[in-house]
């Protein structure tokens, strides 16, 4: 089995599913390649300055904003583990890495030279976590078995961005997460698995987001070693669902009206 996964560079939230994820695969050396691309696709740095101070507001802004910062000069060294060694890591490029993993760092993903690059991996699958490029179809249908994503949402609600803020605003008693295929829609593909996490009356969207990354290691597990023994079953995702775009500053002041908080 040769996978290649697809991510976006957050130190926070992604670095927690992968995490999780190298601890409890037990086969790292089928993972031929581990492309990341720039934050938000191709938002230029001003403009995701800009989302971020208007989501999270000024104080919360300076505590993230300190936190990357730190986070992504410790990212810059070179860390390398010995069998099973314990070592810190601080972004999701330095945990790949620390591991020995092919990391590519391309935002280019639907530009055929990038093709020619990524099929020299022969891969049976492509796994998007968080990747923040939507596929086109000559991407999609590289890998052998399929192409895949991961959505912290139970399909066909809550498609877009940033789901779990929405399951939260709406009051809902669980968070959702589908593991689909992609298709050249949003969030439209087959569905392989659905998984709910319970949401506590305490949950903060931090803590959902943790939360959920962690539940959604074990289920992208199993999903693959379903491709692994030729097990793998597809439900049809029915209805359109909703839709939701990243937060504006409003829908976060009416979040906190609500009793919810971001951190």
């Amino acid at each position: 089995m040769n996978i290649v996964f697809f991510t976006q560079e957050d130190p926070f939230y992604v670095k927690i599913f992968f995490d999780e994820f190298f601890q409890q695969y037990e086969r790292l050396e089928e993972i031929k390649a581990f492309v990341i691309s720039r934050p938000m696709g191709r938002k230029s740095t001003k403009k995701l300055v800009k989302q971020m101070y208007d989501f999270y507001g000024p104080f919360d802004f300076l505590k993230i904003g300190m936190q990357y910062t730190y986070k992504k000069a410790m990212g810059k060294r070179n860390v390398s583990r010995r069998g099973t060694e314990k070592v810190t890591t601080y972004t999701v490029r330095q945990l790949a890495a620390s591991y020995g993993l092919n990391v590519l760092e391309r935002s280019d993903l639907n530009n055929p030279k990038f093709h020619e690059i990524i099929k020299q991996y022969k891969p049976d699958i492509f796994i998007s976590v968080a990747s923040p490029i939507i596929f086109k179809e000559q991407l999609i249908n590289i890998p052998k078995l399929d192409t895949i994503n991961i959505h912290n949402a139970p399909l066909p609600n809550y498609r877009g961005m940033l789901p779990n803020f929405w399951q939260l605003y709406h009051d809902e008693k669980q968070a959702g997460m589908t593991i689909h295929r992609i298709n050249t829609g949003i969030d439209t593909g087959d569905m392989l698995l659905q998984h709910f996490t319970p949401i506590e009356s305490i949950d903060s969207l931090h803590d959902l987001i943790v939360k959920t990354k962690k539940a959604g290691v074990s289920q992208m597990i199993k999903v693959i070693e379903d491709f692994r023994a030729g097990t793998t079953t597809y439900t049809k995702i029915e209805g359109t669902g909703s839709y939701f775009t990243f937060p504006t500053r409003e829908d976060v002041l009416e979040f906190k009206k609500r009793g919810k908080n971001l951190l």
